[in-house]
Parts: structure tokens; sequence; C-alpha cells
């Protein structure tokens, strides 16, 4: 009996440590895998190449700020807003780059990341280089991107989405009467929507007020610059839209919302054509993503002074570190303490895409914000498609502000929500609760038990005292008294343009605007930028799971979800969000989902 122990005990220890060994050889591959991923030599730009758009992810803020596929290893860097721009304006002056081919049927992107990059592809027109797009289908966003080119192609059974802008708002009331669930619902702003789809069936005059307001702006920018670059006069764009004339290719062409009816092989054609080109003769594409690696991606050294380029893009989240596009306060507070120690960094542009989220992670961010400015490095913030709610309280402290004419800011306000799950459980599962509590608040908090009248008056008490800190910390911020800000605030939602008359921000620009306004704000001339925080390629975020092992099972879920659910992905995640909420929060009244 002894040796059959021995044996025993032997066999199991050999499983564990050939276990072991599997796994540290596993993470060594992986390691090994991305690092020469990370080395991947740099392609060549021939002469007569044309650089190619696909958009096949999202466009993020920073390169690869967004979780990727954890299973895709062969998938490249997904370029951010900010490297695309300067691929294109490094493209612009390239010799050997001729022209810019757009793949585009579908843009993800917001209205104020679309309009920058139009921008940048206007400016490279200007050098007197074609840009030709060519798409089976656009959708709204891509035809707005796609209509500065100087050919627009349509497949011919293809159509042009261009009928003006709606904004669409899931409503849950229902669901949550049929399921006996009652919300406990406190906010403080009479345009602090946010929990309207858990307490109404449709929006309040309110938020169709301001609803109507911000959509009405976006679209006047988006018909403005379609028309300039179709040469359309712009009441009979609107003709156009209203009619929704794009809906068949011979019809959009025939009002000019389109070049050509084609085939995707006679836009190749036509670009060879442009290049001088026989139609026998290849093609060079070079992928935007091949072009910024080997073209672009240098750093200067030259310069000791350095500005710091922070990138808070996502929702923000109370915690150390989570997945890649969210912001997480523990790992910005940590970083700001960082670059404010340096002494080679004399200025921070803070730069937000962020629709909001936890009060208490926004706190911390923007204490971390004063700190820097009191340590004498001068803060600006550049404002992406969305600075609002907790996104604008981290950034109004800032010297200086700059949005888009199409950024979503403001949303001053705040909410909590509670679910009360009592009658649920007793008349959906028969399922009863009662407490034995030894002070007249123990149980208080509880989603089983009901607040009193007197709990539900602290916790709107709270909220209002909360509302009031925001307040004044926008009226520090921007030099404005509380009843000034307490006007524009109530958790309304303001589009750049109406931001700046108003006083929210101070001017109109991109990133570009902001590092000039941080170093002249500094009195530094010559500069480089460093750019927080570090961003993980998809193998490196893999081995960041497996090593560390924090919500591994989450992140792999939330790639697997995102890749079947595809368009309905953002209804879940909505849902998610509500479900993720914990304390009081500030942030956008609702998901932005334009048609």
């Amino acid at each position: 009996m002894s040796q059959f122990f021995k044996f025993l005990f032997a066999s199991c220890l050999g499983t564990a440590l050939a276990l072991i060994l599997l796994f540290f050889i596993g993470v060594s591959t992986l390691v090994g895998i991305a690092g020469s991923a990370s080395e991947k030599p740099a392609a060549s730009v021939k002469p007569n190449s044309v650089l190619e758009l696909k958009f096949n992810n999202l466009i993020p803020e920073k390169t690869n700020n967004l979780p990727l596929d954890p299973f895709d290893i062969e998938k490249e860097d997904v370029l951010g807003l900010s490297d695309m721009v300067l691929a294109i304006q490094k493209a612009k002056e390239d010799p050997d780059i001729k022209g810019i081919y757009m793949n585009a049927s579908f843009i993800q992107a917001g209205k104020a990341t679309s309009s920058v990059l139009r921008a940048a592809l206007d400016d490279f027109r200007s050098s007197g280089k074609f840009i030709v797009s060519y798409a089976n289908y656009y959708t709204q966003n891509a035809y707005y991107l796609s209509s500065v080119s100087d050919s627009v192609l349509l497949n011919p059974v293809g159509a042009v989405d261009f009928r003006g802008l709606s904004s669409m708002i899931a409503y849950y009331k229902g669901l949550l009467d049929k399921l006996d669930v009652q919300m406990k619902i406190f906010y403080a702003g009479k345009f602090k929507s946010a929990t309207e789809p858990l307490r109404m069936e449709k929006m309040s005059d309110e938020n169709r007020l301001q609803v109507r307001e911000y959509l009405k702006a976006l679209n006047d920018i988006m018909m403005h610059d379609v028309a300039a670059s179709r040469h359309i006069p712009e009441a009979e764009l609107r003709t156009i839209a209203d009619n929704f004339d794009g809906r068949d290719a011979r019809k959009a062409l025939e009002v000019h919302l389109i070049d050509r009816i084609a085939y995707e092989d006679e836009a190749f054609d036509l670009m060879k054509n442009k290049i001088g080109l026989n139609k026998k003769d290849k093609l060079n594409r070079i992928d935007i993503e091949d072009y910024f690696r080997s073209k672009v991606k240098k750093v200067d050294l030259s310069s000791k002074d350095k500005i710091a380029v922070v990138y808070a893009e996502g929702t923000i989240r109370d915690g150390v570190k989570g997945d890649a596009g969210d912001i997480y306060d523990g790992q910005y507070v940590k970083l700001l303490r960082k670059i404010r120690q340096d002494d080679h960094i004399k200025a921070i542009v803070l730069r937000i895409n962020s629709p909001g989220g936890s009060v208490l992670a926004s706190e911390n961010i923007y204490r971390e914000v004063q700190l820097c400015k009191e340590a004498g490095k001068p803060v600006v913030v550049s404002m992406g498609d969305l600075a609002a709610s907790g996104g604008y309280y981290i950034a109004c402290l800032a010297d200086s502000i700059f949005a888009e004419p199409n950024t979503i800011t403001g949303s001053i306000g705040v909410f909590g929500t509670i679910p009360m799950l009592d009658k649920t459980m007793k008349e959906k599962l028969g399922i009863t609760y009662d407490t034995v509590q030894t002070g007249k608040h123990s149980a208080f908090g509880t989603p089983f038990i009901q607040f009193s009248p007197e709990e539900d008056r602290m916790i709107q008490e709270q909220i209002d005292r909360t509302y009031e800190d925001f307040l004044q910390k926008v009226a520090t911020g921007r030099h404005k008294t509380r009843d000034q800000v307490h006007e524009i605030a109530q958790g309304r939602v303001w589009p750049g343009s109406k931001a700046k008359e108003i006083g929210l921000v101070d001017d109109m620009g991109g990133l570009d605007r902001a590092l000039a306004s941080a170093a002249k704000l500094a009195g530094i001339e010559k500069y480089r930028t460093t750019e927080y925080p570090r961003t993980l390629t998809g193998i490196e975020q893999l081995i960041d799971k497996f090593t560390k092992n924090k919500d591994d099972d989450q992140g792999i879920k939330a790639a697997i979800i995102r890749s079947e659910l595809g368009e309905m992905y953002p209804v879940y995640k909505s849902l998610q969000e509500m479900r993720r909420m914990k304390g009081i929060q500030a942030r956008l009244p609702y998901e932005l989902i334009f048609n």
C-alpha cells in the first residue's frame, strides 16, 4: 500500500510540474510571438504608390487604445486618429505617394473624429495629389468623409445613405415594469436625462430640446462641408437629403453625390491612369498602418523639453487598471503624478474623448490635474468626439480648452440609480426578505429592502451636494460665478461651437492647436511630445491577461460577444454599463447613436 501512495504522489507531482512547465513555455512562446510582431520589418514604399485607408476598425484617439481581439495574433496595429493624421501629412510631402485610395463603405468614428480626418484629407489634396473613394455602399458618416475626394465611385447596385441626422434612444421602463423592478432614481439638473430610459417611455421636453439643438448643429456642419466639397448649393443638398436621392446609384450620380458608377477594379484603373500607368501595370497600394511604421514612426530626441500628451478615452471608472479604451482613475492618477515629477516635461495636453462616468474617479483625476498646475506645468485640454459630464469635470480646470465644432460637451450634472428588487423576488420567484437591525439605517443600501422617505432624502441631498461641488469646480476653472455656470449646466449637452459662445471652451481647434497653446504657456519653442498611457498590441493584451490574471475571462468574453453581436453590441454594452454603475455618476445622458 505504501508503494501505491508513493507512485500516486510521484504521478501527481510530475503532472503538476508538467503543467507549470507548459504554462511557462506557453507564456514564453506568447512573449516570443509578441516580440517578433513588434519587430515586424517596415514595409518598403515603392515609387508611384497609393496610400490606402480601409477603416476596418473603430478609430481610437491613440493607436491600439481599444480592446483588441486577443486571439488574432496576426492583427496589425489599429492606428489612432493622431497617428493617422501624421501619416496623411507625411504622405502629402512624400514623392513616392501619388494619391490616396479610400475603401469607405463603413467608418466607425464619431463626428469630431471624422471632421479632423476629413480636414487632413482636404489638406492632402492641396498638394495637387488625388483622392479616390470607392464603396459598395456609403453609410452617412463614410460619405461625409469620402465627399472630400476628387472622385467618389459607387458600386452599380450600391447606394449613398445621405438623409440627415437622427438620434435614437432606447427606453427600458416597460421592461422593468414587466419584471416588477422599481428604480430609485436621483439626479440634479433638469436636462440630466441619463435616468430617463429607466423612468420614462419617451423623451422629456427638455431632452428633446437639447437633442434637437445639438443634432441640428452637427447636421449643419455636415451639410456645409459636403456642399463645399461637392460644389452643390447647400439648399439643394438639403433637398437631396430630404428626398433620399442617394438610395439609388443612378439617382446619386444624377444629383452629383457621386462622380461615377463603377466596380472596384475600375477604381484601380482610374488611379493607374492618374499616375500614368498602363492598365496591365501593378498598382502599388500601401496600408496606412504599414506606411506609418515605415515612414512616420520616428522619435526626435534632439530636444530635452517635452510636452506630455495624455489620452483620456472611454468611460471614467474606479480602479487601478482595466481593459484598454477606458479611463481608470488609479492608472491616470499614477501617470499624472509621474508627469508632474518629471522636470523635462514642461506642459500637459489632456486629449479627452469621454462621456464621463464615476464622480469619485473624476474627482481623483481632477485633483491630480490641479496638482500638475500647482507644480507649474500648464494644462491644455483638447476635446475629441465627447468631453461630457465627467469628461468635462476633468477638463474644467485647464488653462485653455479647445474643441471641434461638432464635439459634444457640457452635461454638467450628476445622477444615481438603485434598482429595488424586493417585489421582483417576491412576485417572480417567491423569495421574501426580512431583517434584524441594530441601527436605524443598518439595512440601508440593499436592493431587497425598501428605502424610507428619510433615506431617499439623504441620497438626494448627496446628489445635490455633488452637483453644487461640480458647479463650483467649473466656476473656478472657467472664471465664472456659480449662478452663471448653473444657467448653462443642469445636465445640458452642447455642441462645441455653442460651447465656445457660452464660455465652456476657449476656442475651436484640434490637437495641433492645443500643443501650440501648451508650448506658448510653457514658454518653449522646441520640444518633443511623449504620449500616455502606453498602449498594448493585441498579443500583448493577451499576455497581460494571462500573466496578471485580472478579469481574464471578462476580457475574452467581451471579445467573443463583440464579434457575435456586431451592430447590436452597443445595446448590450449600454445594459452592461447600467449594471456596472456604482456610486454617483457624472456621465453623458445616453448612448449616442446617429442614423
